[in-house]
Formats: structure tokens, C-alpha cells, sequence
């Protein structure tokens, strides 16, 4: 977060000069990349807990049963040795299952949050560009 508020206060959506369209084009794809690259990185968090924000089919389905399947690993590992001590297995066996779901959780958003980023890069681009080109219209009007 702190990191796309410095790039928003002290970064500059790129102006539009006569004569210099490459160099613009690609000032505003650097300048989108790197505005939606921090907003995909404030938004990680969120992608591991709302199901609305990340909506890929079957990804939490998959890390809730992987953490089964590693309660039930910890349950054989530790069964024959926990004896008596059942609230010890009990708790060995939901901190196994907890660790390996934010594993499989983190590993799906490290894969998608480029996907993200893209999108974030892709609308801040198109957003500065229409910004750009009303306020050339309105300049142009305002001198003609």
C-alpha cells in the first residue's frame, strides 16, 4: 500500500508532447506496469481471502483438501506416538492442515497476480491516455 501511494503522489502521468508519440507510448505502458503492478501487490492479500476478488474455479477447493490431506498425514505420522495426548495430535494436525492451505494459497496468487497486474496496467493505461487526450481537446478549444 505504501508503495503505490508513494508512486501515485511523487510519479507523473506522462504528458503528450508534439512530435514525441513513441516516446509517450512508452512512458505510459512503464507508468501503467508499475501503477498496476503495485495495486496487484495491494490486492494479493485480498486474493487469498474473498472469493469474489479471485474467482478461479477450483483453486480454494484444492487448498482446503490439500490441508486435509496433511491433517490426515500428520494424524498417521503422530498417531502411534501422541498416545494418550489427543489434544496435542488434534492441534498438530489443524496447524499442518492451516500451514499447508496458506502454502497452496500463496503459490495460486503468486501465479495469477501477474494476471492482475496486466489488468490493473491495462486500465490505468487506458484511464491516463482518455485523461490525456480530453485535456489536449480541452486545451485546444480553449486556445481556438
Amino acid at each position: 500500500m505504501t508503495l503505490l501511494a508513494v508512486v501515485l503522489s511523487f510519479g507523473r502521468v506522462p504528458v503528450r508532447t508534439p512530435g514525441r508519440r513513441a516516446a509517450y507510448g512508452w512512458s505510459l505502458a512503464a507508468y501503467a506496469l508499475v501503477v498496476g503492478l503495485c495495486v496487484a501487490l495491494t490486492l494479493a492479500p485480498a486474493l487469498q481471502r474473498w472469493d469474489w476478488l479471485f474467482p478461479v474455479p477450483g483453486a480454494r477447493h484444492g487448498c482446503v483438501e490439500s490441508g486435509r490431506y496433511q491433517g490426515l498425514q500428520t494424524r498417521a505420522a503422530l498417531g502411534g506416538l501422541a498416545g494418550g495426548a489427543g489434544d496435542a495430535l488434534a492441534y498438530a494436525q489443524r496447524e499442518q492442515s492451516r500451514q499447508a492451505v496458506d502454502d497452496c494459497l500463496a503459490a495460486t496468487t503468486t501465479r495469477w497476480l501477474p494476471v492482475y497486474a496486466l489488468g490493473a496496467a491495462l486500465l490505468v493505461g487506458a484511464g491516463a491516455w482518455s485523461w490525456e487526450r480530453a485535456r489536449a481537446r480541452g486545451n485546444a478549444a480553449a486556445s481556438g
